[in-house]
């Protein structure tokens, strides 16, 4: 299937980048149709914290996956050398390559790459290891510390899964990373530097310091009573994000690649766009300036105007700051259009999560588009009036959806949008 380098060079500006597969390990389901079927519910994953103890936690509730067994996916003796979030991405990956119906044999060399970042990474086996370093010495210290920890692990450990030896790397990006690793990856391909990337991101920072963090960054909702309507993007009554774990990786084809091997396509990328606020370590610039500019660019990228789009898979936290802004941008780039985009914010039911937010949201977006069908904003019951656009309130809604944007803003300051087309055929 590799093409010569003078074709590839011919070709750069005109390769196709579609989705054939879809990794998804979530708090609402472990795997992809599991997830699926959840966000079609309305089905909230957000509950009380099991894996430490919070009793001196202002918040006590968060999106853990449930039901998740490492042994399902990974050999045991290879289990205790993985941060969680490594073993989130490996299942991801193996969940993504089973749905894509692919041969395994196409990844291996060098015309398959691998890129899966973290905003966090190996949170819980920092906190872990510095624990034995202080109470039984230096000489205790794991051997696979590092690499359990360390963020492009979870892109290193599925490509020697896969051999697959294109491009390895590891975009951190706090919130944006997963968007991020799946817009650059559709770059590659598009120039063809790869043919094939699995691409997305993971995350398992619901520790101690992951928590006490957010919390004392006064972030994360306290509704610690009603944890499945914690999570309310664009309500008015929102008080915060609700932190979330798992993985969402995406196969991403070169089309003629995909078509040869008569594979099922979901969707096909067509516009990607990075920004920067320049504005503040954490809180998102109040004119959304950034998040405008992304999504411009995101258009600008395909040749698509905003008057075609009809569908946004928001950033939409949860949080006071974010969706005003968000919402106040969208209206920007649409206009007069603005009310006739659906919006819908996943995180209603999957809470935040954080690094691997985008490889999710790109996953939904991608079954939103081959199933015609809008995923919902669940406890959304408050209007809010400085967020008055159709956010998909509490159900999903069939519809016609051609193109469908998704956004990702993260600590920083940095943006990152995607583009998606419906496949044809």
């Amino acid at each position: 299937m590799s093409l010569n380098p003078g074709e590839r060079k011919r070709n750069t500006a005109h390769r196709r980048v579609v989705i054939t597969g879809i990794g998804l390990v979530t708090p609402v389901g472990v795997g992809t149709q599991a997830s699926w079927e959840a966000l079609l519910a309305g089905r909230s994953g957000i509950g009380p914290i099991t894996h430490f103890d919070t009793t001196r936690f202002s918040t006590t509730i968060a999106g853990e996956v449930k039901g998740f067994n490492p042994l399902d996916f990974i050999d045991r003796k290879e289990v205790r050398k993985m941060d969680p979030f490594i073993q989130y991405a490996l299942a991801a990956a193996h969940f993504a390559v089973e749905d894509a119906g692919i041969d395994p044999a196409l990844l291996e060399g060098s015309r398959c790459g691998v890129d899966v970042g973290s905003g966090i990474g190996g949170i819980g086996t920092i906190e872990d290891t510095v624990r034995t370093l202080h109470e039984k010495g230096p000489d205790r210290v794991s051997p696979f510390f590092l690499v359990s920890a360390i963020i492009n692990e979870a892109s290193g450990q599925i490509s020697i899964k896969y051999k697959a030896k294109g491009p390895n790397l590891a975009s951190v990006t706090a919130c944006t990373t997963a968007t991020h690793c799946l817009g650059d990856s559709f770059r590659l391909i598009a120039r063809g530097e790869a043919d094939l990337m699995i691409a997305g991101g993971a995350e398992a920072s619901i520790t101690p310091l992951g928590v006490a963090g957010f919390c004392a960054m006064k972030a994360l909702s306290e509704r610690n009573d009603e944890p499945q309507k914690a999570s309310r993007p664009f309500d008015a009554r929102r008080d915060g994000f609700v932190m979330g774990e798992g993985s969402g990786l995406l196969l991403l084809e070169e089309l003629g690649h995909a078509l040869k091997r008569e594979a099922k396509i979901y969707a096909e990328i067509v516009g990607y766009g990075m920004t920067g606020d320049a504005h503040h370590i954490a809180a998102p610039a109040a004119d959304g300036d950034g998040a405008e500019r992304v999504m411009r660019m995101a258009l600008d990228d395909a040749g698509v105007s905003p008057s075609e789009v009809q569908f946004i898979n928001a950033h939409g936290t949860s949080t006071q700051l974010n969706d005003k802004i968000e919402t106040a941008a969208i209206k920007r780039v649409f206009g007069e259009g603005a009310r006739k985009v659906a919006v819908s914010s996943t995180k209603s039911m999957t809470g935040h999560l954080l690094g691997a937010t985008g490889g999710v949201e790109a996953g939904a977006v991608a079954l939103c588009l081959k199933h015609q069908i809008m995923t919902p904003t669940i406890n959304y019951e408050f209007p809010d009036p400085e967020c008055d656009l159709d956010y998909v309130p509490n159900r999903a809604r069939p519809a016609e959806i051609v193109y469908a944007l998704s956004n990702s803003f993260g600590f920083g300051g940095t943006n990152g949008a995607l583009l998606f087309r419906r496949f044809d055929g």
